[in-house]
């Protein structure tokens, strides 16, 4: 039953069912296996035979792939195909293969010619080589010729003077005194660099009298002054401050001689010493009459003739400004010619006078009987009548209407107060100064007054005296800014006065305006004029001008430039060699001594041109002070002539005319960096560049990974001490040529333009040369400046964004012009190029060259 009920359930059976299916496969797997052999071993067997024997058919009817019966297809298409193609690129190779022949032949020839060309090389560098030896001692045997012609006066050794002096014969009178034999030239060599000693007048007992303002100002420009030294060892001049005194201080000629002799460095006589007694008043005593002054040179606004030795002692303006400068926006215009009154004369005669209204005998009968020992009543006559006639508006009055001020006698009292003074003077075109009746008085306080105020308002003056000594009559030439006539031609003064034209009027007003401004107007101009002219005298080339320290700031160049096509496409103009060598700076210290001793007088009194304050030229100022604006109305004068005009005149009087000259390009910038850099790029491959000095304007430095671009000369960066327009014009040290183009940091000029306008700038090196232009003038209707900055036909001047002007004017802008106008520059953040034009113009008497851009 068990086992029964197994085999049902499948367990026998089961075991049946398994060996059938293993069975089945194998058969399958065997049949599967002898398949794939039969395929494998006949099939390519057969393959093979039928491929064989395909080629051996002989009869057209057992081929397999040839052509059919019947000319079905006697070709196949594609085959012919092939056929022309391979006979097209046979063809070809064929070709090609010849070409190919004869660009080898090519090559063979070109390699010759390319031999030929090496050795041609080569001789060309041996004889260009050759040349070069030959230049270089071509130019060595000039330069060796030039020094032995024309040798170059190069900043020499310093001689000082001893310290003990042997001393000097003494002359026979002391009233003979005049540089030869009361001035001791050992201790000024010329190369000495005029050291001044200055009393400090506090230590002595007159110091405690003198006027505290005038002893203030006096000590204020001392200290300010290059020439002056601390070390009385080696001073060439010792200068000593002895008025004007307090009120009513008098001090006794015995005691002031007695203190003079007591100066530690007076040795004896007081040679090589300047005594000053200044004025700041009319009435200011005369403090050194009957004061034995040995050797001592005097300057001073009162001499009488037994006191005044000429070519020695020196006459000097009164010091009216003593702490303020003056304020020139109260001087009034130089036009119009004429103003209201003729001439003007207000004064009062202490000493008694024959009657001003009694008729002056004529000069017939004064002729007949014995000359008059004074003029003054037949002045008085004469003027009264030119008033009475009304044939033009003058005025006149000889009685004070207040008390008059203190004078010396036989002189014409000042009346009013200064202000009221001036103010009538601003209503005269001619100023009548009489002189003292005494002719022994040659010179007072009151008459050098009179002079100062008409000088400084525009009155030409006239003085009624030829006796009298001007200041610094032997250095200036005063018949350019007044007229000196003798009293005897009182008569004819109203004719004189009325027959000079405006032109010569305007002339005159000038001049007088550019010698007040320099000699005359404050404690600096006086002090500075009274070292000048002693220097002059003895022919002592001036102190070099101080110029602006650069502090570069540091930078990392290397960025190749590349050159903007716009700028650098110059069509067929050849715009010169862009210099490989090194900078080429302007030459300097050509001309020092000679020009002190040949052109000291024009300099003295041809106010523009290039005489005053230029240290970096070839030679430097004969006056430290000088120019204080420089306008004259004789014009612009430089010296020496010839062909070329007067570019060519100023250019050889300021070290032009040479054959090799370069420019600066002064770029003033704030915080622009990529504007600057695109401005920095645009100058490479530009010729006669020297440098770059870039002004920083801006208290934040450059970033410090920026990269500067490389343009092929030197890139200087300059840090300024603020936020000004003005660092546009300082003069700084690292300019070292007379050529400067000022431009903007965003300026496009093409390469081109630049070299045409550098052009013209050496042919007119006193004058602006630049690109935009703008116009201006006086609206007479309602009196004020009409400004176009729009294009016009008219141009007054040219912007200094983009233009060219010598370095000259950086000093006279930075040194020279009124503080007042650069404080306006930087109220306003403005018109620093408008200041420029102004200067230029006002020392030159010329306008501005345009040039035109593209």
């Amino acid at each position: 039953m068990t086992g029964y009920t197994m085999l049902r359930n499948g367990g026998v059976g089961n075991g049946g069912q398994t060996c059938m299916l293993r069975w089945s496969n194998r058969i399958r797997l065997t049949w599967l296996s002898f398949t794939l052999f039969i395929i494998l071993v006949f099939f390519p067997l057969i393959a093979h035979y039928y491929l064989t024997t395909l080629d051996e058919a002989d009869e057209a009817g057992k081929r397999i792939f040839g052509p059919r019966a019947g000319n079905e297809l006697c070709e196949v298409k594609h085959v012919l195909d092939l056929c022309r193609i391979r006979e097209s690129v046979s063809e070809e190779l064929l070709q090609l293969e010849a070409k190919r022949q004869e660009l080898n032949s090519e090559i063979a020839k070109l390699n010759l010619k390319i031999e030929a060309c090496k050795k041609s090389i080569e001789n060309a560098k041996q004889d260009l080589l050759q040349l070069k030896n030959v230049i270089s001692q071509t130019e060595h045997s000039y330069k060796e010729l030039m020094a032995q012609n024309q040798p170059k006066l190069s900043l020499p050794i310093r001689l000082l003077p001893e310290k003990d002096d042997a001393g000097l014969p003494p002359p026979k009178v002391i009233r003979g005194c005049r540089l030869h034999n009361c001035f001791d030239y050992s201790r000024c060599p010329l190369t000495s660099g005029f050291p001044v000693y200055v009393y400090d007048s506090d230590q002595f007992a007159f110091g405690s009298y003198l006027d505290p303002l005038v002893k203030q100002a006096f000590q204020a420009t001392a200290r300010a002054n290059v020439y002056v030294t601390e070390n009385a060892d080696i001073a060439c001049l010792y200068v000593i401050l002895v008025g004007e005194l307090q009120e009513p201080v008098v001090l006794r000629p015995a005691e002031l001689e007695k203190q003079l002799y007591s100066l530690p460095h007076w040795r004896t006589d007081g040679h090589n010493h300047v005594i000053i007694n200044l004025s700041r008043k009319s009435d200011t005593q005369n403090l050194l009459y009957n004061v034995s002054t040995g050797r001592a040179m005097v300057a001073q606004s009162t001499f009488y003739a037994s006191q005044y030795r000429p070519g020695f002692d020196l006459v000097v303006s009164p010091l009216v400004h003593a702490m303020s400068e003056p304020n020139f926006m109260e001087i009034p215009p130089q036009v119009p010619v004429k103003r209201k009154y003729l001439f003007t004369f207000q004064g009062e005669k202490i000493e008694s006078l024959r009657s001003s209204l009694q008729e002056a005998r004529s000069f017939e009968e004064e002729m007949e009987g014995d000359p008059p020992a004074d003029y003054d009543d037949r002045i008085i006559a004469t003027l009264k009548a030119v008033q009475d006639s009304k044939l033009d508006q003058v005025l006149v009055e000889f009685t004070c209407k207040n008390q008059p001020k203190l004078s010396l006698p036989t002189e014409w009292a000042l009346c009013g107060e200064r202000e009221d003074r001036l103010e009538l003077l601003k209503l005269s075109t001619f100023a009548l100064i009489i002189t003292p009746g005494d002719p022994h008085l040659v010179i007072s306080s009151g008459c050098a007054t009179r002079l100062f105020e008409a000088l400084e308002v525009g009155a030409v003056p006239v003085v009624l005296g030829e006796q009298v000594q001007l200041p610094y009559q032997d250095m200036l030439q005063w018949n350019e800014a007044a007229l000196v006539v003798p009293k005897p031609r009182v008569t004819e003064v109203h004719f004189l006065l009325r027959s000079l034209s405006d032109s010569d009027l305007l002339a005159m007003r000038r001049q007088g305006r550019f010698l007040w401004e320099t000699y005359f107007s404050t404690a600096d101009s006086i002090f500075n004029t009274v070292l000048a002219m002693i220097r002059t005298r003895i022919q002592i080339p001036a102190a070099p001008i101080r110029e602006e320290a650069a502090a570069e700031i540091p930078h990392r160049s290397g960025k190749a430039a590349g050159t903007d096509p716009n700028m650098a496409d110059n069509g067929d103009l050849d715009l010169g060699p862009v210099e490989t060598e090194p900078p080429y700076a302007s030459p300097k210290y050509l001309r020092n001594f000679t020009l002190t001793v040949t052109d000291f007088y024009r300099s003295w009194n041809s106010a523009p041109g290039p005489f005053h304050l230029f240290p970096h030229t070839p030679f430097d100022p004969v006056l430290p002070s000088e120019a204080k604006f420089l306008g004259s109305g004789t014009g612009f004068r430089p010296i020496g002539g010839g062909a070329g005009g007067s570019g060519k005149e100023f250019q050889a009087a300021l070290g032009g005319n040479v054959p090799r000259e370069q420019f600066t390009v002064v770029m003033l910038t704030y915080e622009r960096e990529e504007v600057l850099m695109n401005s920095l790029e645009r100058l490479n491959g530009l010729p006669y560049l020297n440098k770059v000095v870039v002004v920083w304007n801006s208290p934040k430095l450059p970033s410090e990974d920026l990269l500067w671009p490389d343009i092929g000369v030197p890139i200087m960066v300059v840090r300024t001490e603020k936020n000004s327009l003005n660092n546009r014009f300082l003069p700084w040290n690292e300019i070292e040529t007379e050529a400067i183009l000022s431009i903007d940091d965003d300026a496009h000029l093409r390469h081109d333009e630049i070299m045409f306008g550098f052009r013209v700038w050496r042919e007119a090196r006193d004058r602006i040369v630049g690109f935009p232009g703008r116009y201006h003038a006086w609206d007479i209707p309602h009196q004020s400046w009409l400004y176009n900055s729009n294009y016009s036909c008219e141009l007054s001047m040219v912007l200094t964004g983009a233009a060219f002007f010598h370095k000259y004017y950086a000093y006279l802008y930075s040194y020279v012009m009124p503080q007042a106008i650069r404080d306006m520059v930087d109220e306003y953040i403005n018109c620093e190029d408008i200041a420029m034009n102004f200067l230029v113009s006002h020392i030159t008497r010329k306008p501005p060259i345009k040039v035109a851009d593209k």
